[in-house]
Formats: structure tokens, sequence, C-alpha cells
């Protein structure tokens, strides 16, 4: 639905039908929605229309840069270790 909205104002009925669900069930999601900031409802009439509120995605992508530079790096170790031939080991215990 996101999608959808980054290109413009959209129904309900609009976000609701690439999904193949119910008018109810798309209500649900845009409450959700709404709830997290993410997109406006607006009343026109009998119609609801859409729009995304892209403020709080802008939030949560600086803070997702924030910790890429740890999980990378973190990443990046791990695929190392990964990539390194695996290494005989001695059960506990036992001695040569």
């Amino acid at each position: 639905m996101l999608h959808e909205l980054a290109a413009g104002e959209r129904t309900v009925s609009q976000l609701a039908q690439p999904f193949a669900m119910s008018l109810a069930a798309a209500s649900k999601h845009i409450k959700a929605l709404e709830r997290a900031r993410l997109l406006r409802r607006e009343v026109r009439g009998r119609t609801h229309v859409c729009r995304l509120e892209a403020g709080p995605l802008a939030e949560a992508e600086q803070w997702l840069r924030h910790y890429e530079r740890f999980w990378t790096g973190r990443l990046d170790k791990l695929e190392q270790l990964l990539r390194e031939p695996d290494k005989p080991t001695e059960p506990e215990g036992e001695e040569r």
C-alpha cells in the first residue's frame, strides 16, 4: 500500500484492489498505517482518500543508517568467518 501511495493519493478501493481484499480488510490495514503515522486519510463525501506521510519513514531510515555501519562490519566479519576452511576440532578431554 505504501508503494502505491508513493505515486500519489489513492482511495481505499484503489489500495485494496491489487491485493484482492475486502474494503473492510483494507480499512484495517489503513488504520494500522494511520496509527503508525505513515499515511493520512481524508474523507471527501463518501470517498476516503489516503496519502503517504513520508516523515516517519525518513526518521526510520536515519535510525537504520546510524546502525548500518555497525551491522555492515559485523556481517562482513561473519562472512569472513564462514568462508574460512573448517578447522578440525578435537573433542574435549581427549589427548593425542
